[in-house]
């Protein structure tokens, strides 16, 4: 068994927090290394209600869930917060969809979201100093750069626990 002192098993984490759109989410996500890539594992909570695509609008929830660039949570404008956390984490220039940064939607129930995840597209120590974005939308995994997730809600620095 290896030891949780081993720097090859060092776990980080990004402690999420809304804002100005959602105010209330909070939640955590983990990031442990696993053979052959990465385990994540997040929990929050204070998502806000599902609510159908209508009048040409987008559905609110699923929301779609990424790794972005910089490690930046600055909400800046209110109307649009958290883009000084760049676009997705995509270092080897992959069309979206297929970003290391691109995750699978939460889905909330009753505001809670609950998932456990593996990638192969990261090791822990690549993501530390990013940032996790949870958006306004479903992430469509098609549209370019980023899938049309919408409005970030909520965000979190990565960083070494």
């Amino acid at each position: 068994m290896v030891s949780l002192s081993n720097p090859f098993r060092r776990i980080a984490c990004a402690k999420i927090k809304g804002g100005p759109l959602a105010p209330n989410i909070r939640g955590i996500v983990y990031f442990i290394p696993v053979l052959g890539g990465t385990k994540v594992s997040v929990g929050v909570k204070g998502l806000p209600p599902y609510q159908s695509a209508m009048d040409g609008e987008d559905p609110i929830g699923p929301h779609g869930f990424h790794i972005h660039e910089f490690g930046n949570c600055e909400i800046g404008d209110p109307n649009n917060p958290f883009q000084a956390a760049g676009g997705h984490y995509n270092p080897d220039n992959q069309p979206h969809g297929n970003h290391a940064g691109d995750l699978p939607v939460l889905f909330s129930n009753d505001g809670y979201a609950r998932m456990n995840l593996f990638s192969n597209g990261f090791r822990v120590k690549d993501v530390v100093g990013r940032s996790v974005i949870i958006h306004q939308n479903p992430d469509d995994y098609r549209t370019q750069p980023a899938g049309d997730a919408g409005k970030r809600l909520a965000c979190g620095v990565i960083k070494w626990s």
